[in-house]
């Protein structure tokens, strides 16, 4: 019988896609679950398929003690290998036993005890990458099963999916969810094969814009089996004219953070004031248990993150580079702008930078700061103090790969 409804499934499905381009579908997800970029911890980066009740539930006691919820990190999503190797009878996904050997919906409910919310993973494919089922052909099926877990979160991976297309395999699991009747933010990571910034608006609240991140400042990590990872400035810049497609709700997926995990607390700050910058999702991937008060200090900066949490959803960009110093910027809701100078060389550099003589311009969203005609004050969000204004050029000396992020607020305009 199983098989019989998943061969049902398959064909509505192909039937559904059948006309028209499908980069023109539209999904039917639920709207207003992510209206900033989602915050919390996704334990593939250092755990991969290693995980159990026991990780889950010191990670989220953890979350709350250590003042990474209270800041906003509120998301505990267990990544690949959760579940069995095998379906049950009825074809329903099976939580390891032996790793949870109290159930899923005993640690959905011991994370929601602590005011957090709860995240799982799966693929769109006939197997998770690695190796374990897949919901090609079992999407409603298995969005009903997310559903009475009562999860809140699920990320959709792009593993073994010979002969279907992107568009058709995330709209049918965004339905899916959706007709299942509980709220989940639906994360696309299909590593921008598929250009999802195009489709994925009415589709998921999110995707991602590359392949897997890697624990360096701009490396290229080749794996055996002929695919990379990348280094966290590697992916800042990997897509072009994409920024324009992220906003509210549908946000650029620039991958798990990689702070505390193999770089520098100097590396680690970047990397974390560029996903800032970005406007990406801020998910931890490290250990909690394991977490130096430096590292603490980098993903709790409250300065940092109402950059990234800005109402307005705009992500920011490259405007200039000077003698390896590269000058990002983002515009900020109230006028603000928030700006980071970060050094890509391997020697320390000296910044001077003249406000007079340069205008922003946002050619995606229509922004502007002409600071020969307005004034902004100056704020260090990683010393957290006062730095002048834009009336005087703005000096200071960069270590390799250190930066540093001002928030410029609007005093006066001509």
């Amino acid at each position: 019988m199983k098989n019989i409804i998943s061969a049902l499934f398959l064909c509505a499905s192909a039937l559904g896609f059948s006309q028209g381009n499908t980069h023109t579908q539209t999904g039917d997800k639920f709207e207003g679950l992510a209206m900033t970029p989602p915050m919390g911890w996704n334990s593939w980066n250092t755990f991969a398929t290693n995980i159990d009740e026991k990780l889950v539930k010191e990670t989220a006691d953890i979350m709350v003690s250590s003042g990474l919820a209270a800041v906003g990190y509120n998301y505990i999503v267990l990544d690949d290998g959760w579940m069995t190797k095998e379906r049950d009878a009825n074809g329903d996904l099976v939580p390891d036993p032996v790793k949870f050997p109290n159930g899923m919906k005993a640690v959905v409910d011991y994370v929601h005890s602590k005011g957090l919310k709860f995240g799982l993973y799966n693929c769109a494919g006939t197997q998770t990458c690695a190796g374990y089922p897949g919901t090609r052909g079992y999407e409603y099926q298995d969005a009903r099963f997310y559903a009475k877990l009562e999860i809140d979160f699920l990320k959709y991976d792009w593993c073994n999916t010979k002969g279907i297309t992107a568009p058709e395999a995330y709209t049918t699991m965004s339905n899916a969810l959706k007709t299942a009747g509980r709220p989940i933010v639906f994360s696309l990571c299909e590593w921008g094969d598929n250009q999802p910034w195009e489709w994925g608006k009415s589709v998921g609240n999110l995707w991602r814009i590359s392949g897997d991140i890697y624990p360096c400042f701009d490396c290229e990590f080749k794996h055996p089996e002929n695919w990379s990872s990348w280094g966290f400035m590697k992916i800042a810049e990997m897509r072009k004219d994409i920024r324009k497609y992220s906003g509210p709700d549908h946000w650029n997926d620039f991958d798990m953070m990689e702070v505390g995990n193999e770089m520098n607390d100097t590396e680690d700050k970047s990397h974390f004031a560029m996903w800032c910058m970005l406007s990406s999702p801020l998910f931890t991937g490290n250990d909690y248990r394991k977490m130096s008060k430096e590292t603490l200090a980098i993903l709790t900066n409250k300065e940092l993150i109402t950059i990234n949490q800005d109402k307005l959803g705009i992500q920011g960009f490259k405007y200039a580079v000077e003698d390896g110093v590269e000058v990002w910027v983002k515009p900020l809701s109230g006028g603000n702008w928030a700006v980071t100078f970060l050094n890509r060389t391997d020697a320390a550099k000296k910044i001077n930078f003249d406000w007079k003589k340069n205008t922003v311009k946002d050619a995606d969203f229509g922004y502007e700061a002409d600071f020969a005609k307005s004034t902004f004050k100056l704020k260090n969000l990683w010393t957290n103090k006062e730095a002048g204004n834009t009336k005087k050029n703005f000096t200071a000396e960069l270590a390799s790969h250190d930066c540093i992020t001002l928030k410029l607020s609007l005093l006066n305009k001509e």
